[in-house]
């Protein structure tokens, strides 16, 4: 009744003076009472109320099936429910490990999605074990999904904290442990010093380098930012040791250098008789009378110090530690060394090749001819140089000498 009462008082009569009442009364022109605004209004009531009603009876329905039939047309059960739960759930404590993804990053790190009720966040100093300015420099973009490890919580806004580096922390003391095992040589870079030795980097560590297990006679000065092979002499994570040692990786290096075999060097200085070849750390000397068939009367118009080349090894006294080098064995032809030293890389492995195999001929010349007059040994050399049985029509016993006629000089 309020809304129909207001819907009349809502309505406007034109004044007397223009009505028809104001005029004079017709029997030609009767008009029916304008009355359709007000049943247009009841309707209008009428429909909201109907729907008021069925949203109310809506309301009712399923509050009756929520405390009678809460699961009646639900496509899963509650088993499934709890199952998708525990799909995403994590452990949350310090040191657990969680998946997630970077979904943004920042000039301080990154935000990752860990599908817990709020984002955690990498902090650059936490995204590499290596020092980086931003965490780009680490990979870490967009969109990269990876396994972190929770180290804190944000208490402005119950956040948490992660980081790679934990992580590659422990990846790196396994691998170096691995490499102790398989006693391999590694390269360090050499990034600091004290009154004991040198710090080097291997594997994103920080491992120690004593003096005394450094083969050269260079200052810790000189040594800086350089690169040095080194062997593992203790791993310690708990106690977080990492000791290393030069010559001993020194010492296998030169274990592998076979007479023939050629190699990258660099020459470190230049003197009179000679010059001084760096091969992988040990110092090398391409004498003057080795660098070319053709006489070089100036070592300076051949080679500089800090130039790149490939020698050959003669020679090496493993004892007094000295190793002979030569680029004359690899010139192609007399000469090339100074005329054109790049073709004499290019042919290095190929001449160095052919060098070895005339070594090998010679020595199977040698023992062939020892051979000759030792049949006792059981063996014979075949006209390819290939030391087997002796031949089927060669006494096991041995040669009969007492026919041999004497030499006679020619």
């Amino acid at each position: 009744m309020a809304s129909l009462a207001q819907q009349f008082a809502g309505l406007r009569c034109p004044p007397l003076s223009n009505s028809l009442f104001s005029k004079p009364f017709s029997t030609k022109h009767h008009h029916k009472p304008r009355i359709l605004p007000i049943v247009s209004a009841v309707a209008i009531s009428n429909a909201e109320t109907r729907e008021r009603q069925k949203l109310k009876q809506m309301f009712e329905e399923a509050y009756e099936r929520c405390l009678t039939a809460p699961m009646e047309g639900v496509s899963f059960t509650v088993e499934e429910f709890h199952a998708a739960l525990d799909k995403y759930d994590f452990d949350s404590e310090l040191g657990s490990k969680v998946k997630g993804t970077v979904f943004s990053t920042d000039a301080n790190g990154a935000l990752v999605d860990i599908t817990a009720k709020s984002s955690a966040y990498l902090p650059v100093q936490e995204a590499c074990i290596h020092r980086i300015k931003h965490v780009h420099e680490a990979g870490i973009v967009p969109g990269l999904r990876e396994e972190f490890v929770i180290i804190g919580e944000n208490e402005a806004d119950d956040s948490l904290i992660l980081s790679l580096r934990s992580i590659q922390y422990e990846l790196a003391w396994e691998r170096c442990r691995q490499l102790q095992a398989e006693d391999v040589v590694v390269k360090g870079k050499i990034v600091g010093a004290n009154k004991g030795g040198v710090v080097a980097v291997v594997e994103g560590l920080r491992g120690f380098v004593p003096f005394s297990q450094i083969s050269s006679k260079s200052t810790a000065e000189e040594l800086l930012k350089k690169d040095l092979p080194l062997k593992f002499v203790e791993v310690d994570e708990e106690q977080s040791r990492l000791v290393l040692s030069n010559r001993k990786a020194m010492a296998d290096s030169q274990a592998q250098l076979g007479i023939g075999s050629v190699v990258i060097g660099t020459v470190q200085s230049l003197k009179p008789y000679g010059a001084f070849i760096d091969i992988g750390g040990i110092n090398g000397l391409l004498h003057v009378s080795q660098i070319s068939h053709d006489r070089v009367s100036d070592i300076a118009t051949v080679l500089q110090p800090g130039d790149t080349l490939k020698v050959m090894i003669l020679s090496h006294d493993r004892e007094r530690g000295r190793v002979s080098l030569s680029t004359k064995k690899l010139e192609p032809t007399p000469g090339d060394m100074i005329r054109n030293p790049k073709l004499v890389f290019e042919k290095a492995e190929e001449m160095a090749q052919t060098f070895r195999q005339r070594i090998a001929q010679a020595e199977a010349m040698a023992r062939a001819d020892m051979l000759r007059f030792q049949p006792e040994s059981g063996l014979t050399l075949s006209s390819d140089g290939i030391l087997g049985p002796l031949a089927a029509d060669l006494p096991a016993e041995g040669l009969d000498l007492s026919e041999v006629p004497p030499a006679d000089e020619s």
